[in-house]
């Protein structure tokens, strides 16, 4: 059995030190929900999940120090994009495509969603990106696969943290550690398709 993620994955890091990571999926096995995944500067690592549901089906797919369950939402308009995921509050613009946009626009959806492919794109992807797979490990003997359809980078963002600023835009350094793999060092917004095979 495969589940099926349909949505956009925004990973970005903080002045402060902070990166987090917003899975954002109008279309799940779980219904449409949103959640966030922050490491803090001294590595402890956070999952903001808006059910128990959500909540147990991430922390056995990625690792967490702590799991919050709670409000998470997520408001669109055009390129701002705005998170509320207390303690997290998260607002940030999107921008143009990179050339690796183009690229992966470029690509059939059929083609971009095969783990053929997906495994083959793995191969360039950690030597042009370091720090990010397309493939890997979701646990319980499942395997995970990254679709990855398009791609924008954020030219501006607001982060709190329990309600203090976290600073300007950052580069997502060290790479987040949840699973096998991180976002992008530059932030960016990733049209994403994530398959979790064998749940």
């Amino acid at each position: 059995m495969t589940d099926r993620f349909d949505g956009w994955i925004a990973g970005l890091g903080t002045a402060a030190g902070l990166r987090v990571v917003v899975g954002h999926w109008p279309r799940s096995p779980l219904g449409a929900f949103t959640d966030v995944m922050v490491e803090q500067p001294d590595g402890h690592r956070v999952l903001l999940a808006p059910s128990r549901e959500v909540a147990e089906f991430v922390a056995a797919t990625y690792l967490f120090d702590d799991v919050r369950v709670g409000g998470v939402h997520a408001e669109i308009d055009g390129v701002r994009w705005r998170v509320d995921a207390a303690p997290l509050a998260l607002s940030f613009t999107v921008g143009g495509r990179p050339p690796l946009g183009l690229l992966l626009r470029a690509v059939p959806r059929t083609v971009a969603t095969s783990p053929l492919w997906i495994s083959a794109v793995d191969v360039v992807a950690r030597r042009v990106l370091p720090g990010v797979r397309t493939r890997g490990s979701a646990g319980g003997g499942r395997r995970e696969y990254y679709a990855a359809l398009d791609l924008h980078g954020l030219t501006a963002a607001a982060t709190t943290w329990n309600g203090a600023d976290q600073g300007a835009l950052a580069p997502v350094a060290p790479p987040v550690r949840f699973g096998f793999g991180s976002t992008p060092r530059t932030p960016s917004l990733t049209r994403v398709v994530t398959l979790v095979e064998g749940a």
